[in-house]
């Protein structure tokens, strides 16, 4: 073990309680309360404890495969801490406060500079770790909270027998293409519906991009032998669409989702009579 990793080691192990609660201390003045003592110290001690075996085994050398253990302790932490919403300056800081504690120890050892020295860069090369850890980790929760956003602002509906709905908000991009086709062709399956209403209305603009993601959705829809309406066609969508010379063919278009509904129930053979009421004598 070279010089530095072995004061670094000695340092580890001379009293780690009284390193683990120095640590703790120090960690709890930055994060102000985020944690509980009780959770910061496990999250401390379940690290220290790979750290020293990491040390003996391979030195300050965090890439090492020796500290695998420490690596993976540091991404569960980072993960937890980014689904907490706790920020990267927070998660790096309960790490970055182990060296105020080294030093205190040292200091009271009377450790020489080239102690400190050696803490100082392994430390922070510790906390480099720990940031681009919890970038990916946070920029995984924010996929996955996308898809899930994806996922509530696709519903599909069930208006009467034999005939669903989609009713679309917000700009239509191939990524939510793919959801739309899948949740409306899973639905036509388990409901056997054999007409499908997308309803636009709540599409703010339609461009060339958006007019060849309805029709990849209706082809889909025919393919599984369902009719398709497009609904929500607006005066200012209709003129867009003429402007752009966009073709949607044989498919119905529908100023409303209402009139959409009755095209379909006509289409199912279901006959619509208007009630007149009475007036009362």
């Amino acid at each position: 073990m070279a010089d530095e990793a072995q004061r670094v080691y000695t340092l580890l192990r001379s009293d780690e309680q009284e390193l683990l609660d120095r640590w703790v201390d120090v960690a709890a003045m930055s994060l102000q309360g985020r944690l509980t003592r009780a959770e910061l110290e496990s999250s401390c001690r379940g690290l220290l404890q790979a750290l020293v075996p990491a040390v003996d085994a391979a030195g300050l050398n965090i890439g090492a495969e020796a500290y695998a253990s420490v690596r993976a302790v540091l991404g569960e932490t980072s993960s937890d801490r980014a689904r907490r919403g706790f920020t990267p300056t927070e998660t790096a800081t309960a790490v970055l406060a182990l060296k105020e504690a080294l030093f205190a120890v040292a200091e009271s050892r009377g450790d020489t500079q080239e102690t400190v020295i050696a803490v100082s860069r392994w430390v922070d090369a510790l906390g480099l770790h720990t940031f681009e850890v919890f970038a990916r980790a946070r920029e995984q929760v924010i996929t996955n909270q996308a898809e899930q956003l994806l996922e509530l602002t696709t519903p599909v509906v069930k208006l009467w027998e034999g005939v669903v709905a989609v009713p679309l908000i917000g700009t239509l991009d191939s990524a939510r293409t793919q959801i739309v086709m899948e949740k409306l062709l899973q639905t036509l399956v388990d409901t056997g519906s054999e007409h499908a209403i997308i309803d636009i209305t709540g599409v703010p603009a339609v461009d060339t991009e958006v007019a060849q993601h309805l029709l990849k959705t209706v082809v889909a829809a025919r393919l599984m032998g369902a009719e398709c309406t497009i609904s929500g066609i607006r005066p200012q969508i209709a003129q867009t669409i003429v402007a752009l010379g966009i073709e949607f063919g044989d498919i119905p278009t529908k100023a409303s989702l209402a009139d959409a509904l009755l095209h379909a129930l006509r289409g199912s053979g279901v006959e619509i009579v208007r009630r007149r009421r009475s007036s009362a004598p």
